[in-house]
């Protein structure tokens, strides 16, 4: 949506102030509804004029009847558009037309995207192609600059490498709405010069900074939010919440940990007032779910399913939002702001019956007015940059007789643990309850031989699943409990461009095509819905999950190395809190005397 300061212009507020007198006529009338306001938290029946993008008057009902169009908004609620505070359009594996045609109809006017996930497999040409394919679409997104790519330098290789000069020149652009979330935790905690610089950029600029503030407390997290990082969407518990709000974080409470939600909501409910630093966002949606419940609109209806009033999980999700992202005209229905408009047939369902963005009808009953606008794909096609693999490639070669082995222990919050293995034919036979794990770097910017190691807490695998979503820097990562199911299923994933594979028994049971940066499809949502649901069921035949840690979700975030504790990359087993880097999983070799 291009919005070049529309506002201001000068004929368009003498007709909207002319409308509000009542000496001219509105362009579209809403008549009959229940208002939320979130400035009062109020439900009170009124009735509102637009005259083109603008809200000219909201007014007590039937005051006024002449408009050039009408609508009945009789037993249905008015709200605000609804504005994601934290997002990314790739964790849906879909491009932002089909995310627009499949959230818009729901209510959501405005997306604040980061779109690091193109940015370490593309650079700023990834960032490009977001802002292009923002600009013919009805839903409005904030692009943000990424500030993570690699998440963790040093420790892993991306695509590309964004320094504080590259932040710099995007946060130059208009179309730029800050800084992404800075994930290099430790980086900003010890004030390293080259994410001193990323920050000094954002500060420079004006533009906020988000954050990632994963398990961050006492004098880390002070330090965190002293560099001037002013976000996080990383809570981890009820107290968690509350402690960051207490720190002056803008919070981004996600949909996509829904067993915090319940701990979170009491905590919220415990408070004397909604913080006016709340706000909610999605993270990241998968298809089949988006497809199926939707987006923020989803987490609205969750967080009043789990106990907070619909007026403030609004409010958390409209005036809130929007006071976040420095957007004045958004967030409220009064007189002068922008007509982002929702008309809900309920408060708990949260359905949409109507949807205005900027005045326009853009979505009725659940589906658009006009086809969302694609816009060409080809910058991201063609990133695999990776030659088939063999068996071998997933075995940890050795000379001696045993091994002394490190281990990524537990799923999400890793620890460091250490095992003995023996070595048969000059390889690791993996030890008992282990899971093997495989990174190999896809971008063609170093050695694509993968880089294997040794998980516990994971469960018996009976296959493998390859994926090129692996946060952040989306190399080809692989699961398995043996070396030939791992290469069947990497295998599957290279040959088709990038995406997702389950192999068991040396056969390919299911896969997803992501031809699109090895993250996207150009497919529609309900195709790419039910490609992935397959993968997802799939992966439940070959290994059996123990929420809440040990999920299918989990894959995704094995490698994301700026979180603490060990994690596979590309380069070995790196940690993003010690800096610690081992190229091989083995610590110490035993050869016969």
């Amino acid at each position: 949506m291009n919005e070049p300061r529309d506002l201001d212009d000068r004929t368009l507020r003498s007709r909207a102030v002319a409308a509000a007198r009542g000496d001219n006529a509105f362009d579209i009338l809403i008549r009959g509804g229940t208002l939320i306001d979130m400035a009062t938290g109020e439900r009170r029946a009124a009735d509102i004029g637009l005259v083109g993008p603008l809200i000219s008057s909201v007014h007590a009902p039937g005051e006024r009847q002449d408009a050039a169009e009408t609508i009945d908004a009789c037993g249905l609620f008015l709200s605000p558009g609804l504005i994601d505070t934290h997002m990314h359009v790739e964790s849906s594996m879909i491009t932002p037309a089909a995310y627009e045609a499949a959230t818009l109809p729901r209510g959501v006017t405005t997306l604040v995207w980061d779109p690091h996930e193109l940015g370490n497999v593309h650079g700023v040409g990834g960032v490009d192609w977001a802002i292009a394919a923002t600009r013919p679409l009805a839903q409005r997104h904030v692009v943000l600059a990424p500030s993570c790519v690699p998440s963790a330098p040093g420790l892993e290789l991306a695509g590309a490498d964004f320094p504080g000069e590259t932040i710099a020149a995007l946060l130059a652009r208009p179309e730029i709405g800050g800084i992404a979330e800075v994930m290099d935790m430790r980086a900003v905690i010890e004030d390293r010069p080259r994410m001193s610089a990323i920050l000094a950029a954002g500060r420079a600029a004006g533009k906020p900074i988000h954050g990632h503030a994963r398990s961050l407390a006492g004098g880390d997290l002070q330090a965190f939010v002293a560099a001037g990082v002013s976000s996080d969407h990383e809570i981890v518990s009820g107290a968690d919440l509350l402690q960051k709000l207490r720190a002056g974080l803008t919070i981004e409470l996600r949909g996509s940990h829904d067993h915090l939600l319940p701990e979170c909501v009491a905590a919220l409910n415990g408070l004397p007032q909604l913080p006016q630093t709340l706000t909610l966002c999605t993270d990241d949606v998968f298809p089949d779910d988006l497809f199926v419940a939707g987006g923020l609109d989803d987490v609205v209806r969750r967080v009043v399913r789990y106990g907070l009033a619909p007026e403030r999980a609004l409010q958390a999700a409209t005036l809130n939002a929007a006071r976040r992202i420095g957007r004045d005209d958004l967030g409220l229905l009064a007189p002068g702001r922008r007509a982002d408009i929702v008309l809900f047939g309920d408060l708990v369902d949260f359905r949409a019956n109507l949807v205005l963005a900027s005045g326009r009808i853009v979505a009725r009953d659940g589906a658009l007015t006009e086809p969302a606008r694609e816009i060409d794909a080809a910058p991201l096609r063609a990133s695999m940059h990776l030659a088939p693999l063999g068996e071998n490639d997933f075995r940890v070669p050795c000379e001696g007789t045993d091994a002394t082995l490190a281990l990524i222990a537990k799923p999400r919050f890793t620890e460091w643990a250490e095992a003995v293995a023996t070595v048969e034919h000059g390889f690791v036979v993996p030890p008992e309850g282990t899971t093997l794990i495989a990174v190999a770097h896809r971008h063609g910017r170093a050695d694509s031989r993968p880089r294997v190691g040794f998980l516990s807490g994971w469960g018996h695998w009976r296959g493998a699943l390859a994926t090129t979503v692996s946060h952040d820097s989306h190399n080809l990562t692989v699961f398995g409990g043996n070396a030939r199911d791992m290469a069947a299923a990497a295998n599957a994933v290279i040959a088709a461009g990038g995406g997702m594979a389950v192999a068991a028994e040396g056969k390919v049971l299911a896969l997803l095509e992501l031809r699109l940066s090895g993250l996207v499809s150009d497919a529609p949502l309900e195709e790419v819905a039910g490609a992935f649901a397959a993968v997802r069921a799939a992966a439940d035949r070959i290994v059996d999950w123990q929420p809440p840690y040990l999920v299918f979700k989990a894959v995704f975030g094995a490698t994301l190395a700026c979180n603490a504790g060990p994690h596979q990359t590309d380069l070995g087993i790196a940690d993003g809190t010690t800096g610690r880097l081992l190229e091989s999983p083995i610590l110490s070799v035993r050869t016969a005397s």
